[in-house]
């Protein structure tokens, strides 16, 4: 029987809409080696690794009628060349010229015909650089069988892309009949599940999506908060089609520096960062701003289960993502105070039975964030947008440099997707020394993306005492 689709995953693929594209993303550079790294090797490296990710070589398929969920089959046209696409800026491509086609490219859904990843190899960069840009559905990347692909194209050390041959062969998908036969089989069995799977295709997905927010986990820390509507403000817009997207570059020793004079961890001095950033964005716009103005972030973050004792790859994807609710106080003109206020609502979390499993990431091999974030992005997914106005992601990553083949990783942004409703999603990895923020913003809502991300790297400063 082939695979069926979860519950969550299949809520996924409902709730997406041609200006809600559900993939998560990511933008990796590279500096070019003197042996050189060009498309074909890309192509190599990623067909060397498929063998472990047998998702992504399957595509969904629809049950007639909607008697069940979807299921997972072998997508028997299967084309490497459609899935890792080569693209180039006009020499030399500027940071700000990758960016607008990072915004582009994560604009357009996936095709659902096919396997739901795309992986763009993009030429032309500065200073003799190539980056990687990846796509991958929120269905595809469960964080138990699959795994977010950037998570397997990068090593520890440089490595040669040898010529991949590929001996893997499709089966057959399930016929129509099968599919309803087996259909039928599950409905004996949970009847239930018939009226629940053609009420969310008919319509009603968003409270299907509600319903799954439990799988999760984390909302009995924050029911307090979930019960209470965010506060209204100018994030919460309709989304439209277009996207913008920018980045901050920041080094982790300022981060550092903030926690030795001033306490909280590096997740709250992000938060607070951006709190100060928010909070002159809105300024800038003309936004009322009160000494009492917050504006609440959906944080979902990495948890260890205390049972957990051994630490792996496997046992990593296995890790919960639980989303937090906080409430950022963009009202609040002292840096100093904005962090003490994030440091005490955080500390809730940190001091309950589970605890955040930044450092057990950082001993896995392996890019492990590439996970964790497509895992934080599904938890924000499953939330209703009326609780919170904007999403903030941080995938704590290794300290040492990674490579693709033998080209070296020097930068990695990550791109969370929008919500229906929701025109700001921020994403945060840390990785060698560095770290890296990465903007998703509606075209129409949130144009001025670029001012907002040169307010985080200026908040940042506040925190380290320039200027205050």
């Amino acid at each position: 029987m082939p695979d069926r689709l979860s519950a969550l995953d299949a809520s996924f693929l409902y709730l997406e809409g041609a200006a809600t594209p559900m993939h998560v993303g990511g933008v990796a550079i590279f500096e070019r080696p003197r042996g050189g790294f060009g498309y074909g090797q890309v192509l190599d490296l990623v067909g060397q690794r498929l063998g472990y990710l047998p998702r992504y070589r399957e595509r969904v398929l629809a049950v007639p009628g909607h008697l069940a969920r979807p299921v997972w089959v072998d997508d028997v046209d299967f084309d490497l060349n459609y899935h890792v696409r080569r693209s180039a800026l006009p020499a030399p491509g500027t940071d700000e010229q990758l960016f607008e086609l990072v915004a582009r490219l994560m604009a357009r859904p996936l095709d659902h015909e096919r396997p739901l990843w795309e992986v763009y190899f993009v030429e032309g960069l500065s200073d003799n650089r190539v980056a990687l840009v990846t796509k991958t559905h929120q269905a595809m990347v469960d964080g138990v069988g699959t795994v977010e692909l950037g998570q397997l194209i990068l090593n520890a050390s440089p490595q040669r892309c040898e010529p991949h041959e590929d001996t893997w062969v499709a089966r057959c998908p399930p016929s129509t009949t099968q599919l309803v036969l087996d259909a039928v089989s599950e409905t004996v069995q949970r009847p239930g599940e018939l009226v629940e799977n053609v009420r969310t295709v008919v319509g009603d997905a968003a409270a299907t999506a509600t319903k799954l927010t439990d799988t999760i986990g984390g909302l009995a820390a924050t029911l307090g908060t979930v019960i209470r509507p965010a506060p209204a403000g100018p994030l919460n817009k309709h989304v439209s089609g277009g996207r913008v997207f920018a980045v901050v570059n920041t080094r982790l020793d300022d981060y550092r520096k903030v926690r030795s004079e001033h306490g909280g961890t590096v997740n709250d001095i992000v938060l607070a960062a951006v709190t100060g950033a928010l909070r002159e964005w809105l300024l800038s716009r003309g936004e009322s701003v009160a000494s009492t103005t917050t504006l609440r972030a959906l944080v979902p973050m990495a948890v260890l289960d205390p049972e957990t004792i051994e630490f792996s790859r496997t046992g990593l994807v296995n890790n919960q993502v639980e989303a937090r609710l906080v409430d950022l106080p963009v009202g609040e003109p002292n840096p100093v105070l904005r962090l003490q206020h994030i440091t005490h609502a955080m500390r809730v979390y940190t001091d309950s039975r589970r605890s955040v499993a930044a450092r057990a990431m950082l001993m896995v091999s392996g890019f492990a964030p590439a996970t964790i974030r497509s895992l934080a992005a599904r938890a924000a997914g499953s939330f209703s947008g009326r609780i919170f106005n904007l999403v903030i992601t941080n995938s704590p990553g290794p300290q040492l440099p990674l490579y693709a083949g033998q080209a070296r990783m020097t930068e990695m942004y990550p791109v969370i997707p929008l919500a229906r409703n929701q025109a700001l999603a921020i994403g945060v990895t840390s990785y060698h020394g560095g770290v890296y923020f990465g903007l998703n913003g509606d075209r129409k809502a949130v144009s001025d993306v670029g001012y907002l991300a040169a307010m985080i790297e200026q908040s940042l400063a506040e925190l380290n005492g320039a200027g205050w």
